[in-house]
């Protein structure tokens, strides 16, 4: 029997008694890993030898596991620093317990955050209490650490609680990496093979230029290609699966007409909320809700003109029946600088012509960027986002002409089911939020807010037609999209990479 080199390799390198597997067959033979896998598949379709797959889990400790091993967990040094200050005879004040444990940064989030799921003691109103039963050296996440850190090769992962290393994990203390291992084991036939002489048959893998040139080819033996046969797997890189969703939606507008928009990150109060027509008192200008800026904290550089146009405009409002808010207003409050919370920002600045001079109507406008809130973070809301900004400047615009820009956006991506709820914005009169189906759960998702500018806002900038507008959110509508049920599993540090190398975004 004639076969190429590298399975003649493998054949007499095999065994008939034990499987070796390709990793120890390839060290022997001199060859690759990836070469000894292909002749070994090549070899199990001839029914020479018999391929089988594992996956081997291995599981080892990051940085910070390490360290945490050595210290002790941040939730292990408070409890001890609490005991030492007496908080479990009679409650300690926080601050004390975290000066005693020497934690800082980070760690004491951490701690906190740990202390009473491990039922340590309790935190409440400042105070912290601990419980004297308690017993660090039976805390299963410290035992699985220190067993790591003494010999991580010699711990077989299916020895560990699963939900302890899922919680390790989830902490970001150790790294599990799985490994698939082939063997290889000699069948009847095979030793048959061997028995009656195996020879190495010069052949050749590919078609060459200098075969063709010289016609060499008519005298050359090729190998059989195994288009079956399992390979290295080459991840190359690709776009992440919000900046696909970005993109479609930059087409879509674009299709429809939109010209892009684009301006700063950090922006004046006055571009993002003044000019918007919103209180200086609302609740979500307070520095609960915005992220403001310490160095530089203000703006100089706003056109007064327009500055008194829009206090006047807070205090008196607009049009024969504006009446204004008739509260105090701040004009440094207004020149603070803060991450902007909405990409409005930019539609304000547009529209005024300060960013690229007066605009006639019609017009269209939009952007795909990025927004900050101090909200709480959950299955639909993250502390940065990306809005779908758009507006459109013309004559006798209504509701209507807005739910149908909706309606014919939303079916490039293929949602046609989408709800419509009226709404109270300070800017925009109607108003209304859009809601659309989550294609795995069932469950309304909301995926953006909209409105017809109101007149105390287009007076102030010098517009005096309808502009009907929206903010629209991305990561919803890619939740929509791809079926993704938590915000978080789009993007962030527990997304799955799998996910993002496989979902697709349809166009």
């Amino acid at each position: 029997m004639r076969l190429p080199p590298p399975q003649v390799a493998v054949l007499e390198a095999a065994s008939a008694s034990e499987p070796r597997t390709t990793d120890t067959l390839a060290e022997e033979i001199g060859e690759d890993e990836a070469t000894v896998a292909g002749a070994a598949f090549a070899l199990d379709e001839a029914g020479l030898v018999d391929v089988t797959d594992r996956t081997e889990t291995s599981v080892s400790l990051t940085d910070e596991g390490r360290a945490y091993a050595d210290e002790g967990l941040p939730e292990v040094r408070l409890y001890e620093a609490a005991l030492g200050v007496g908080a479990d005879e009679e409650p300690a004040s926080m601050g004390e317990v975290i000066g005693a444990s020497s934690l800082d940064g980070g760690l004491v989030d951490i701690a906190l955050s740990n202390y009473a799921r491990k039922g340590y003691g309790s935190v409440e109103r400042g105070e912290l209490r601990a419980d004297r039963s308690a017993d660090p050296d039976e805390d299963s996440e410290a035992r699985t650490l220190a067993e790591l850190v003494s010999d991580a090769d010699a711990v077989d992962p299916v020895d560990l609680d699963a939900d302890v290393l899922d919680q390790l994990e989830r902490r970001q203390l150790v790294e599990r990496h799985d490994r698939a291992v082939r063997a290889v084991r000699l069948t009847d036939d095979g030793v048959t093979a061997l028995m009656e002489g195996v020879e190495p048959a010069e052949t050749a893998d590919r078609l060459t230029s200098s075969m063709l040139t010289s016609g060499a080819w008519r005298e050359t033996e090729f190998a059989e290609y195994n288009v079956a046969a399992d390979a290295p797997e080459i991840r190359a890189g690709r776009a992440h699966v919000l900046r696909q969703v970005a993109d479609r939606v930059t087409d879509v507008l674009v299709g429809m007409g939109f010209q892009e928009m684009e301006g700063p990150h950090v922006d004046a109060d006055f571009w993002i909320n003044d000019c918007l027509f919103m209180p200086q008192d609302h609740p979500a200008r307070t520095h609960w809700d915005r992220f403001a800026l310490e160095s530089p904290e203000r703006i100089d550089d706003l056109p007064e003109d327009l500055v008194e146009r829009v206090e006047r405009a807070h205090h008196d409002g607009a049009g024969e029946y504006g009446d204004g808010y008739n509260a105090p207003w701040d004009e440094d409050f207004s020149r603070a600088l803060a991450l902007r919370g909405h990409t409005t920002s930019l539609s304000t600045r547009y529209l005024s012509g300060y960013q690229v001079g007066e605009l006639e109507p019609p017009q269209r406008y939009f952007s795909v960027e990025k927004a900050y809130r101090n909200d709480s973070i959950d299955n639909t809301h993250l502390l940065e986002f990306f809005q779908i900004e758009g507006w459109v400047m013309a004559e006798e615009l209504s509701v209507r002409d807005l739910m149908g820009t909706f309606t014919e956006f939303y079916e490039q991506f293929g949602i046609t089911d989408l709800e419509f709820k009226p709404h109270y914005n300070p800017y925009t009169e109607p108003s209304f939020e859009l809601f659309g189906t989550h294609p795995e759960t069932g469950d309304l998702i909301e995926i953006g807010n909209s409105g017809i500018f109101r007149q105390e806002m287009l007076d102030p900038l010098g517009v005096d037609c309808d502009v009907m507008a929206w903010g629209l959110a991305l990561e919803r509508l890619a939740m929509l999209i791809t079926g993704a049920e938590d915000i978080r599993d789009l993007h962030g540090t527990l997304v799955d990479l799998d996910f993002l190398r496989n979902a697709e975004v349809i166009y």
